[in-house]
Protein backbone atom coordinates (compact mmCIF):
# COMPACT_ATOMS: atom_id res chain seq x y z
CA UNK A 1 0.00 0.00 0.00
CA UNK A 2 1.29 3.47 -1.09
CA UNK A 3 1.20 6.51 1.42
CA UNK A 4 2.12 10.15 0.99
CA UNK A 5 4.46 10.72 3.90
CA UNK A 6 4.75 14.38 4.67
CA UNK A 7 7.50 16.21 5.86
CA UNK A 8 7.22 15.43 9.53
CA UNK A 9 6.43 12.09 8.81
CA UNK A 10 2.99 12.04 9.59
CA UNK A 11 0.56 10.63 6.98
CA UNK A 12 -3.14 11.25 6.24
CA UNK A 13 -4.23 8.58 9.02
CA UNK A 14 -1.77 9.45 11.58
CA UNK A 15 2.55 9.00 11.48
CA UNK A 16 4.12 6.71 9.37
CA UNK A 17 5.27 4.04 11.68
CA UNK A 18 1.56 3.62 13.37
CA UNK A 19 0.86 2.43 9.69
CA UNK A 20 3.32 0.17 9.48
CA UNK A 21 2.30 -1.15 13.00
CA UNK A 22 -0.73 -1.43 11.67
CA UNK A 23 -0.45 -3.24 8.42
CA UNK A 24 2.19 -5.79 10.85
CA UNK A 25 -0.64 -6.17 12.97
CA UNK A 26 -2.96 -6.68 10.50
CA UNK A 27 -0.83 -9.58 8.53
CA UNK A 28 -0.04 -11.21 11.89
CA UNK A 29 -3.93 -11.63 13.12
CA UNK A 30 -4.60 -13.14 9.24
CA UNK A 31 -1.92 -15.58 9.21
CA UNK A 32 -2.97 -16.88 12.34
CA UNK A 33 -6.56 -16.74 11.35
CA UNK A 34 -5.26 -18.90 8.36
CA UNK A 35 -3.59 -21.08 10.46
CA UNK A 36 -6.23 -21.99 12.96
CA UNK A 37 -8.76 -22.45 9.83
CA UNK A 38 -6.45 -24.96 8.49
CA UNK A 39 -5.31 -27.14 11.62
CA UNK A 40 -9.69 -26.97 12.20
CA UNK A 41 -9.88 -28.63 8.33
CA UNK A 42 -7.37 -31.21 9.54
CA UNK A 43 -8.61 -32.00 12.21
CA UNK A 44 -12.53 -32.61 11.57
CA UNK A 45 -10.88 -34.88 8.18
CA UNK A 46 -8.42 -36.32 9.90
CA UNK A 47 -11.51 -37.20 12.46
CA UNK A 48 -13.96 -38.09 9.55
CA UNK A 49 -11.04 -40.72 8.50
CA UNK A 50 -11.00 -42.63 11.61
CA UNK A 51 -14.68 -42.77 12.32
CA UNK A 52 -16.45 -46.35 10.99
CA UNK A 53 -18.07 -46.40 7.95
CA UNK A 54 -17.19 -42.52 7.12
CA UNK A 55 -15.47 -43.51 3.52
CA UNK A 56 -18.46 -45.58 2.67
CA UNK A 57 -20.39 -42.55 3.73
CA UNK A 58 -18.39 -39.80 1.52
CA UNK A 59 -17.92 -42.46 -1.34
CA UNK A 60 -22.22 -42.69 -1.79
CA UNK A 61 -22.51 -38.93 -0.89
CA UNK A 62 -20.28 -37.79 -3.87
CA UNK A 63 -21.06 -40.24 -6.13
CA UNK A 64 -25.17 -40.62 -5.55
CA UNK A 65 -26.95 -39.29 -8.16
CA UNK A 66 -30.24 -39.03 -6.07
CA UNK A 67 -34.48 -40.06 -6.78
Amino acid sequence: MLSVVNADGSTESGSLIDEIVREGARRMLAAALEAEVNQYIAELTARRRTRPGAAWWSATATTSRGP
